[in-house]
């Protein structure tokens, strides 16, 4: 089992800023890791998600222009600074890793989950 936990949810008025951490203690042979975020009675959506050896990203078309996945240099700490933050984006968020790549915004391509933080919007 992989560790992974999340930090920096919080509330934040729309149009506000929040980033997200996430650490994968002892853990740096993922190919990828990504973010979700779910609400109560919906499916988990991934918003974005990043390609360790390459960089590459990939971001959901809600958060594109107002979200950035990163990570830092050992690839054990994953980042999503979010920006221009609204009300629909209140969700729990959930990073996630795997060993292999694909499926990058699929649910199904990740093994690894944290257990959430929640991050809420609103005036």
């Amino acid at each position: 089992q992989v560790p992974l936990m999340e930090s920096g949810g919080g509330s934040v008025q729309p149009g506000g800023s929040l980033k997200l951490s996430c650490e994968a203690s002892g853990y740096t042979d993922s190919a990828k890791m990504g973010w979700f975020r779910q609400v109560p009675g919906k499916e988990r959506e991934g918003i974005a998600a990043i390609e360790n050896q390459s960089g590459r990203t990939l971001y959901a078309d809600s958060v594109q222009g107002r979200f950035t996945i990163s990570q830092n240099n050992a690839k054990n700490t994953l980042y999503l600074q979010m920006s221009s933050l609204k009300p629909e984006d209140t969700a729990k968020y959930y990073c996630a890793a795997a060993p292999n790549l694909g499926w990058l915004l699929r649910e199904e391509g990740y093994n690894y989950w944290g257990q959430g933080t929640q991050v809420t919007v609103s005036s």
